[in-house]
């Protein structure tokens, strides 16, 4: 009888860490990073130009904090990217203070008439939570993207 509760209670220690960590994810919800990258010196569409500006389809996006990438997604071929991060490993001040969008495919590969060195890089802002169900769902956007380097 001894060895059965000793058992179990083995079995509910191991087990407890990984349903704290599932529970406190279900409260906290999600982190959502979305946007769209335009072929363009700062990632947006260029107003009155003489040709439209196109999406940057297939273009490498990373969330970068601190030259570290926590994650990254390829743009569509509208130049929409979504990248989610789990609260449990990247802290939402975190985020906002010190990490960034980074379009790590060089512009030239969307435009030849464009630098082939560089990439473009923005903070990020949050536009609000979106709840769905029991989900929590924090949206963050890039700010404006630079051409760095």
């Amino acid at each position: 009888m001894a060895m059965k509760f000793i058992i179990i209670l083995f079995v509910v220690v191991l087990a407890a860490p990984q349903l704290a960590d599932a529970q406190l994810s279900g409260l906290l919800g999600l982190i959502n990073i979305n946007g769209t990258i335009f072929c363009s010196l700062n990632g947006n569409i260029v107003p009155n130009a003489a040709t439209p500006t196109i999406p940057f389809a297939n273009a490498l996006v990373q969330v970068s904090c601190g030259g570290n990438v926590l994650s990254s997604a390829i743009t569509n071929s509208a130049g929409i990217f979504s990248i989610i991060l789990d609260p449990l490993q990247s802290l939402l001040g975190g985020l906002l203070s010190s990490c960034n969008v980074v379009v790590a495919t060089p512009l030239a590969t969307c435009n030849a008439s464009l630098p082939a060195v560089g990439v473009l890089q923005s903070p990020l802002q949050l536009v609000g939570t979106t709840l769905r169900g029991l989900l929590r769902i924090v949206n963050l956007v890039p700010v404006l993207f630079q051409l760095v380097g």
